[in-house]
């Protein structure tokens, strides 16, 4: 088994060591892909083909009841691996074992591969936590833990290799807004959380925006719109950055302490320009259809973002890279409550509303060569548009002079189609195997698909 603990006692934050699946769930055994060690940084190969979604028997209920195809990167092919109702986030652990979050069943399974294949065995790591949706795994003082977040903050156990359920549950982190909080009368819009620590021990936490566009978030206390650090006990909170309305898929960059997100900008923003249309402060549909551009950002230490009082705009002449701001129409008419100029600037631009979910650095994982210098994010999809858009995985080549994202590329597609507009599948999560596979993650569908390399 190759191992995946990091210098700094960290595990690789996506990396996958085993199969999975859920209570009354079905699984496929794997076949392995891969490619050679070498790590590229150019653009990734061009070429694409579409191939059927393979579908063992026993998983061809809804939406496989009648086949499906999705556009993959030439040489691959893409199968159902498991049925796992709304999963999320995923976290492999060192022996091989998968932790899983089932998210709105408030629960961690541990799935275990069972030798030869077959359905995994299926364990509750743990439950009784509210809206649990990401997963860490973490050595501090040479003790291995698991951090899970939850609406109102982050517990540790203990992880004890071959044990089927944590231990020595601890609260790190509570009193973290969800809609129980009294000002907020029940109302949360973004009440998950997500979670990372650094190579100094050091805890992040996103606390995501309760409402689309209100300063009320930014405000508040604890923060909104936020991402927090805390001490690897949960001690010694402070705010580490601001104005992001929903910062996800929190993740370093392999060998660094960068923090890279991706964010979900505003909905039915309002039209920001007083140009004699008559439709300054309008929700203008055609308008709203691409703006803000969704982020794919590093974050700095005492960083600001800009939400709710500014947004970035495509108006400016470096297209998704380093937009400027302009200022909100709604909360920052013409800038007279905010400096759009003092806010730190998105680092890569994606399509409006595409709701970009999980981040996987490929730098340190066994996935194909080609691709190793880059990054994949999931797209969850569209609702606050005309036509729909998102609904796939993207890709991202690194141009390492630089330190920073290439231009967007599609990776696997599929699950929207353009004509119809109809949906089949939502992407949350990615994560790759040590023999190169990569297994991706569907919400709607609650299916687990393994993209793998075809033999030659």
């Amino acid at each position: 088994m190759r191992d995946t603990t990091l210098k700094d006692g960290r595990l690789p934050r996506r990396a996958f060591l085993g199969g999975l699946t859920a209570a009354g769930v079905l699984a496929a055994a794997g076949c392995s892909g891969g490619g050679d060690p070498a790590a590229g940084n150019g653009p990734a190969p061009a070429g694409r083909e579409t191939v059927r979604v393979e579908v063992p028997p026993g998983m061809a209920t809804a939406p496989f009841d009648v086949p499906r195809f999705l556009s993959v990167p030439g040489g691959f092919a893409v199968a159902v691996f498991a049925r796992v109702p709304r999963v999320r986030f995923l976290a492999a652990a060192p022996n091989g074992d998968l932790l899983a979050a089932e998210t709105f069943a408030d629960r961690v399974r541990l799935l275990r591969p069972v030798p030869g294949g077959g359905p995994p065995e299926v364990h509750t790591f743990a439950d009784g936590m509210h809206a649990a949706p990401d997963i860490v795994f973490h050595s501090v003082g040479g003790v291995a833990y698991v951090y899970i977040a939850q609406s109102t903050g982050v517990n540790r156990f203990l992880y004890t290799p071959g044990a089927t359920a944590g231990t020595g549950r601890q609260v790190v982190v509570s009193g973290l807004p969800n809609a129980s909080e009294p000002e907020l009368q029940g109302a949360h819009g973004h009440i998950l959380k997500n979670i990372a620590l650094d190579s100094s021990h050091q805890l992040y936490v996103s606390s995501a925006s309760a409402t689309n566009a209100s300063p009320s978030d930014v405000l508040a206390d604890p923060p909104r719109a936020a991402i927090l650090q805390y001490d690897a006990e949960g001690g010694g909170r402070r705010v580490f950055a601001r104005g992001l309305r929903n910062a996800e898929g929190l993740t370093f960059l392999p060998g660094t302490d960068d923090l890279w997100v991706t964010v979900n900008q505003r909905d039915n923003i309002r039209y920001p320009h007083d140009d004699g249309t008559g439709r300054f402060g309008e929700v203008v549909p055609e308008y709203v259809d691409n703006h803000p551009p969704e982020g794919f950002t590093r974050v700095r230490d005492g960083g600001n973002y800009g939400w709710p009082y500014a947004n970035p705009t495509l108006d400016g002449p470096t297209g998704m890279d380093d937009m400027p701001f302009e200022p909100d129409a709604e909360n920052n008419p013409g800038g007279a409550v905010a400096d759009v100029s003092a806010f730190d600037r998105v680092t890569k631009g994606m399509q409006a509303h595409t709701a970009p979910l999980g981040l996987l650095f490929l730098q340190d994982t066994a996935f194909d060569a080609r691709y190793r210098g880059g990054a994949v994010i999931a797209l969850h999809g569209s609702w606050n548009r005309t036509r729909r858009v998102g609904y796939k995985f993207v890709y991202f080549p690194w141009d390492s002079a630089r330190d920073r994202p290439g231009a967007e590329q599609d990776f696997v597609t599929g699950w929207l189609d353009e004509a119809t507009q109809s949906v089949w599948g939502r992407p949350v999560d990615m994560t790759v195997a040590p023999n190169g596979d990569m297994y991706l993650s569907d919400d709607h569908s609650g299916t687990i698909y393994r993209l793998y390399r075809r033999a030659a």
